[in-house]
């Protein structure tokens, strides 16, 4: 039975507040535009806010471009105790009066930075024997989660309120948890620690000052007001080279066979995406003059 809503596709991006999960902003958006399908490029906590991208329609075909890039985050931590969770919402496992200074935190810093290898937290979306780890957390069960690989750009202490928490600035890639560097940098300066707030600022090509509030998403709903909202598919594709292609490189593309492409900025083997008459209509590898397609745009 086919989905009921319209044929919309792009990108709106939201300043999610604390309290809902990402798949309920998800859903949010699908309704207000009646929207046929949507999805979300990289989760946030229900009590983080900030930058959640949802795209539409054909959009979603370019999810996995917004996944893999870097993003950033602003957050507090606040030393002194340990959660279950690793974040402010949850039961305090152990406590410490040892608190860190500027320069402890600074020296700590440089361990996390890199290529790291990091352990999720126990109440995360991780799956363990098919089953999510924060399920079987809720249960009271603890599970062993393996340590997976995490590039971290840059992270620097941004601001000290009070002995009892830091301000940072975090720039990491794919995969990345928050909680688990705030509960990691406690236990390397000895005195726990956990993430107070939570915001991610950018992630991709998408800003925080190109988002609209969930307010605004409920007062434009089901209008116009909130189509103008929308960003184009292509925006989540910023990181790869563009070419154009030849009409009759289109209708190959749209196919799903090799089409001809202009001669542009790609070099052989590049993934790069194409456009035809201002509409995109593929991504794929750039070969000898033409555009292998991996993905295409069913537009129009």
């Amino acid at each position: 039975m086919a989905r009921k809503g319209r044929d919309i596709s792009g990108w709106l991006i939201i300043d999610k507040p604390a309290g809902p999960t990402s798949t309920a902003v998800v859903n949010k958006v699908r309704w207000a535009l009646n929207a046929k399908k949507a999805g979300h490029a990289g989760t946030l906590d229900p009590d983080a806010t900030g930058v959640l991208a949802v795209a539409l329609g054909e959009a979603t075909k370019t999810i996995p471009y917004v996944t893999d890039a870097l993003k950033a985050y602003r957050f507090t931590v606040r030393f002194g105790a340990a959660t279950n969770t690793d974040d402010a919402e949850g039961e305090i496992l152990t406590t410490s009066d040892a608190r860190p200074s500027d320069d402890q935190i600074k020296d700590a810093l440089p361990a996390f930075l890199g290529d790291i290898m990091q352990v999720p937290p126990q109440f995360s979306a991780v799956k363990i024997d098919g089953e999510r780890a924060y399920k079987r957390a809720r249960d009271g069960e603890t599970v062993e989660i393996q340590a997976r690989p995490l590039w971290v750009d840059e992270l620097i202490l941004t601001d000290r309120p009070d002995a009892d928490h830091a301000e940072f600035e975090m720039v990491c890639g794919k995969g990345g948890y928050v909680r688990s560097i705030a509960r990691d940098l406690g236990e390397a300066l000895g005195c726990y620690g956990h993430v107070r707030e939570l915001r991610r600022v950018w992630s991709g090509p998408f800003e925080v000052e190109d988002a609209v509030t969930l307010e605004q998403v409920e007062a434009k709903a089901r209008t116009p007001d909130l189509d103008e909202c929308l960003l184009p598919i292509e925006t989540g594709l910023a990181d790869l080279p563009r070419l154009t292609c030849t009409a009759d490189g289109a209708a190959r593309l749209r196919n799903g066979n090799p089409g001809t492409v202009l001669p542009g900025d790609a070099e052989y083997g590049d993934e790069c995406w194409a456009i035809h008459d201002g509409v995109p209509v593929a991504v794929g590898r750039y070969k000898s003059g033409q555009l292998h397609p991996s993905r295409v745009f069913n537009i129009g």
